[in-house]
């Protein structure tokens, strides 16, 4: 395969992926509103400040109310992080490997691009924002089945595959950190019903509330925390995505699990094994932000080692 249809096969699904999370990301902000007594504007710029784009922000906006917020997250093109710009990235991905893809997920690509530059497309984000993000992680979510029906498993898919997992992983990390470090308004909030309310809404932007009941008498941020960086089952888990991530290049290069064969198979196969046999206790005993900083350093630096090693991509 090309290395150029690798590429952007690989950005494709990422791009898919970061944008079904930004839907997400906003999603936790929206139930954590209905339901903490805090004041709107503090939450609005806490979601800005997760982002790490704030001075970007505050160049272009006045304030973090939630039309500002939602426009910026949402559809500002000149944002190189908005579910509108991510989409438009998938959509020239997918356009420059048309015949390599199948027609059934070129469509689904095109109408959700075009579906959110549709005139009125904004007025109906801020009227009803839940129903607006529920749609865009459903079409999000029918594109990885459209993917998995409709494509043959060869190569082209294991590199889709590989983008959506590195991806996930890094933004359930995100997801988890924003509760941890940043959305708790107020320290007096530990450990009282309004945190496990946080808890709750942060399960339900992974779509992992049911799951996580299934295993956890109730909420709790040790429980929690637990299911999401070490669960090796559940499709959202950083454990689980670092490990299909891993399988995914295994396939792609031919190499022996066990064994690697190039930079990205060595730095997912460490990252893998260390989730494996690390436990919540050692974690939390690091802190779960700080250990949290070290995994997103560790996707970084296997997001490059990857372009290095089928992209052509030079290290800087």
């Amino acid at each position: 395969m090309l290395s150029r249809v690798a590429k952007n096969l690989y950005w494709m699904s990422r791009n898919i992926e970061r944008a079904d999370n930004i839907a997400r990301f906003v999603d936790v902000n929206l139930h954590l509103l209905m339901d903490l007594p805090v004041e709107e504007a503090n939450q609005w710029e806490s979601l800005i400040a997760v982002t790490g784009d704030k001075e970007l922000f505050d160049a272009r906006y006045d304030r973090a109310t939630s039309e500002n917020v939602i426009e910026f997250l949402t559809f500002d093109l000149e944002y190189p992080n908005s579910l509108y710009r991510c989409l438009h990235n998938a959509r020239e991905n997918a356009r420059t490997v048309r015949e390599g893809i199948s027609s059934e997920l070129w469509r689904r690509i095109n109408e959700l691009y075009l579906d959110l530059g549709s005139p009125g497309v904004k007025r109906r984000a801020i009227a009803e924002p839940n129903r607006f993000y529920n749609s865009i992680k459903d079409s999000c979510t029918l594109f990885q089945g459209l993917s998995e029906a409709t494509m043959t498993h060869g190569e082209a898919w294991q590199f889709m595959r590989l983008g959506q997992a590195i991806e996930r992983a890094d933004k359930t990390s995100r997801i988890l950190d924003v509760k941890y470090f940043i959305l708790l308004p107020d320290a007096n909030y530990v450990n009282t019903p309004y945190d496990n309310i946080q808890w709750a809404a942060v399960l339900k932007s992974v779509s992992a509330l049911e799951m996580f009941r299934l295993e956890y008498r109730r909420i709790a941020p040790k429980s929690v925390a637990e299911f999401l960086v070490l669960n090796p089952d559940f499709p959202r888990a950083i454990r689980f995505c670092v490990a299909r991530a891993e399988r995914c290049l295994h396939e792609i290069s031919g190499s022996e699990m066990g064994n690697y064969a190039n930079p990205a198979e060595r730095c997912l196969g460490r990252l893998s094994s260390e989730l494996s046999y690390t436990d919540i206790e050692e974690i939390l005993h690091q802190g779960l932000h700080e250990y949290i900083d070290g995994l997103q350093a560790q996707f970084n630096t296997a997001g490059a080692a990857i372009g290095e090693t089928f992209f052509g991509n030079r290290p800087r």
